[in-house]
């Protein structure tokens, strides 16, 4: 592919300049510069997206937009990403970054606004290059969102080829990307992460999201349905951090439910619940038809009658992981609800469908017993547990919880990932490491260090 080549050239060509000239007080200005490009332009890519995309919702996508840029920002400003980053008193051990060159930014038709944002902006932040590889189906959004980065950085001169879009993707100009660039950042279908980790190039992927929410006794249910409904009805479902099971005290079905019903869902009936299920999958996987659509547009391709405030549609399962395809990640206002008799059988309920399908990414509960919000983010095989909050806003990082800001989630081995945390600037630093032997440091004798 000689026009990716020749991108690649260029990319290499400003990312020397751009590590040689520019320190850490200009690259903050120029990241913060980037971020809030997409804050101020949050409006007019929202539009857009809904408009190419044809799915979501347009005011949760400037929430996202604006959101996720001025948390990205606040989340890197003041944090050294270049030269020496620490000095070991003890050791003597020098830690030094350097960027690692060219970064293949390989987007999704999801998120296709804040995905090559925050990408652009780690790259930036550690001094490397990065060409961004768009969903076909979200090209406009995503070259229109980088090219408002550029307008917003040109000032700071950063140089021409340190950022830029591939404007017409196919799947083979993306392979021929990430076979020539020196690291992948891909976020998007378990297809594309797959294509990344083959590229013969160093690669971060993410792994495929099945959110299963526990619901602790003794808890404000209305509280937490509230929340619950909110994130799974968030953008239309399609964050993959969304909540997507509840998993309810069986003597309290009734409380739990009605809270529920009062949060904007709505329950089906046992021959809906078929429906329902027959509409949103296909051949095993959802439903193209039905992907980032309105619970009323889900209802209506099923044949079934909701009330119009409806923002979920609840389907009660029959069991667990394989027994129920309700068990299964469903990109659209649809949920499942699982009942249970002990914590226990809670978590094996909530392991049994992350097995099945979103193993390592993200779990949620709603407790105030600290000793079951320790056994589960114990027990379950997720690389985050969200406590007492909306998962599909807050899993990708919150100023209030700790976790970095970002739209590339880890999931560790269990969904075959290189990493079990979010993705962020620091992943994309090589580091060098000056290690003197240390007078300071007592050598042991083999007594004392077999004596303990």
């Amino acid at each position: 592919m000689e026009r990716i080549k020749q991108m690649i050239e260029k990319a290499r060509k400003a990312q020397r300049f751009y590590e040689t000239n520019f320190d850490q007080d200009d690259v903050d200005v120029v990241i913060k510069l980037a971020a809030r490009a997409i804050f101020d332009n949050a409006e007019e890519l929202a539009k857009l997206t809904i408009e190419e995309t044809e799915m979501g919702v347009y005011a949760d996508k400037v929430s996202k937009n604006k959101n996720k840029s001025k948390g990205v920002w606040n989340n890197l400003k003041g944090k050294k990403s270049m030269g020496i980053l620490d000095i070991d008193e003890k050791t003597g051990l020098i830690e030094i970054a350097k960027p690692i060159g060219v970064v293949a930014g390989i987007t999704p038709m999801t998120n296709p606004v804040v995905t090559p944002m925050s990408k652009i902006i780690f790259a930036l932040k550690t001094k490397n290059a990065i060409i961004i590889s768009p969903h076909p189906k979200a090209k406009k959004c995503s070259s229109l969102a980088v090219k408002k980065i550029l307008e917003a950085i040109a000032p700071m001169e950063v140089p021409d080829g340190m950022v830029q879009v591939i404007e017409e993707p196919t799947l083979e100009i993306t392979q021929a990307l990430m076979a020539m660039c020196d690291v992948v950042v891909a976020t998007g279908g378990m297809p594309m992460v797959k294509s990344a980790y083959s590229s013969g190039k160093p690669s971060f992927g993410v792994g495929a999201g099945n959110v299963q929410v526990l619901l602790d006794r003794n808890i404000d249910y209305d509280l937490a349905a509230g929340k619950v409904v909110t994130g799974r009805s968030f953008d239309n479902g399609i964050i993959c951090s969304g909540e997507q099971s509840f998993i309810y005290p069986r003597e309290n079905k009734d409380e739990v439910f009605e809270a529920f019903r009062n949060a904007g869902a709505y329950i089906t009936t046992e021959e809906e619940r078929e429906k329902i299920i027959n509409v949103i999958f296909e051949d095993g996987h959802t439903s193209r038809d039905v992907v980032g659509q309105t619970a009323l547009t889900v209802a209506k391709k099923a044949g079934i009658n909701v009330p119009e405030n409806t923002r979920v549609i609840v389907v009660e399962a029959h069991g667990a992981g394989e027994k129920d395809p309700i068990s299964k990640e469903k990109m659209c206002p649809v949920m499942a609800a699982f009942p249970y008799q002990y914590f226990d059988e809670a978590l094996e309920i909530a392991q049994t469908n992350l097995s099945l399908e979103g193993n390592g990414h993200t779990a949620g509960i709603h407790s105030n017993s600290q000793a079951n919000i320790i056994k589960a983010g114990t027990d379950l095989s997720v690389a985050r547990l969200i406590v007492n909050a909306i998962c599909a806003t807050t899993a990708g990082g919150s100023i209030q919880n700790g976790l970095p800001i970002t739209n590339t989630l880890g999931c560790g081995s269990w969904g075959n990932n290189s990493i079990s945390e979010n993705f962020t600037y620091k992943h994309l630093l090589n580091i060098t490491r000056i290690a003197p032997l240390s007078a300071r440091i007592h050598i042991p004798t083999d007594e004392e260090i077999w004596a303990a």
